[in-house]
């Protein structure tokens, strides 16, 4: 049953752009205990159709720049391969503390990101009186 509440709620988020795989990491070792190569490796393969399913969705609406995707995916390509192999031979428990300073840093980004914007929005609020 875990498991379905765990696809579900990570393929939500990666239908709105916020990384379901981050998500779905994250709850693969918390709720099901798998370590963390073994989340990786299953976030690997449920990345497979949520990527694909997002891609027709911007075909459809147009918003995919080709030139751009095209070396972004090339290059992205070029980093998987030697990041795989890298964290393949990794202590588990060195790449959970990585993957925990990943998330602290994104947390914190998102709410600087947050702070900032609600700055501006106050700004222009008291501007605008």
């Amino acid at each position: 049953m875990f498991e379905i509440l765990i696809g579900f709620i990570s393929g939500i988020f990666s239908g709105i752009g916020m990384g379901g795989g981050t998500i779905l990491i994250l709850l693969l070792s918390i709720l099901l205990k798998f370590e963390q190569n073994i989340a990786q490796a299953i976030n690997l393969i449920f990345f497979i159709p949520t990527a694909i399913t997002a891609i027709i969705v911007g075909i459809k609406n147009k918003n995919i720049n080709w030139k751009d995707s095209l070396v972004i995916v090339i290059f992205g390509i070029i980093g998987s391969a030697i990041s795989s192999s890298i964290s393949s031979k990794m202590n588990v428990n060195l790449l959970k503390k990585l993957f925990g300073v990943f998330l602290l840093i994104i947390a914190i980004y998102e709410i600087y990101s947050w702070y900032k914007m609600h700055i501006k929005e106050k700004i222009r609020h008291n501007k605008n009186r």
